[in-house]
């Protein structure tokens, strides 16, 4: 990663920040997008202390325009752009009976289009780089999980997006991973969106069982040093993938009681 130019949405806080500070250490030039300026400043100090030579970009990637200025930003400071990282992403926890359908709206702009306009910008530099195209998903991805259907068909739409254009890009030899970390301690819950569009506060989940968003970056680095297809973290997820790909019925069953378990408040 040594002087290569790397870009993270949604790099102020969780994974995007956790991934900033790992790949600034690695030595790349760290560019990071966040809504609030008080998160970008306090990443961006973290970062100057750290000696990473980096670039806060206030901006939320659900809007074409901030995501288009964001990469010539990045290009302008830097000269170019290798990594792309997108992360910026926001969760919903409402039954689609309860939910407002603008809740649905919104996770398909900032995940889905988000992850699209931004892309869209970057290939040019990224291809013109060989360099690589990085989604951070999750599991919702490849199983739709209850409670979480905004969430889940972003990634869906994600995860299709990401591998189509990993086949028309393999002739440019551009790498792009799709990396799914499973549940993770981070604020992406706690800033879910309730079914009312409003951010549902406290977890259900306990974090301290979770894995960290540091080790998460660590493993988002190495993935793009091995220029991997697909991350896959925890063996709860691998489970879930694997069920679902194999006994698709067995794990309707199986995470239907889970997410009953795990999410009482529920009716289902």
């Amino acid at each position: 990663m040594k002087d290569k130019v790397v870009l993270i949405t949604g790099g102020t806080s969780g994974i995007g920040r956790a991934t900033a500070l790992e790949f600034g250490r690695a030595g790349a030039k760290v560019a990071f997008t966040g809504r609030n300026e008080a998160r970008l400043a306090e990443t961006a100090a973290e970062m100057a202390a750290l000696d990473i030579a980096h670039l806060a970009i206030r901006a939320d990637v659900g809007v074409e325009a901030d995501s288009e200025r964001a990469v010539a930003e990045t290009v302008a400071a830097f000269g170019g752009l290798d990594v792309l990282i997108n992360n910026a992403g926001i969760s919903m926890r409402a039954l689609f009976r309860d939910a407002d359908l603008d809740v649905i709206r919104q996770l398909m702009q900032t995940n889905f289009f988000g992850t699209v306009y931004a892309t869209k910008f970057a290939l040019p530099y990224v291809t013109a780089a060989k360099g690589s195209i990085v989604g951070i998903s999750s599991i919702a991805g490849y199983r739709g999980l209850p409670g979480r259907t905004g969430y889940s068909a972003s990634k869906f739409a994600m995860h299709g997006f990401l591998e189509a254009l990993r086949t028309e890009l393999l002739p440019q030899g551009v790498h792009v991973l799709l990396a799914c970390p499973g549940f993770t301690a981070s604020n992406i819950r706690n800033v879910a969106l309730a079914a009312d569009g409003k951010a549902q506060g406290e977890s259900p989940r306990d974090e301290g069982a979770m894995m960290s968003s540091e080790v998460v970056a660590r493993h988002l680095l190495e993935a793009v040093r091995q220029r991997r297809r697909d991350l896959i973290l925890t063996s709860q997820g691998k489970l879930t993938v694997w069920l679902n790909r194999l006994l698709p019925g067995l794990a309707d069953k199986l995470v239907l009681k889970h997410f009953r378990k795990e999410e009482s408040d529920f009716k289902l």
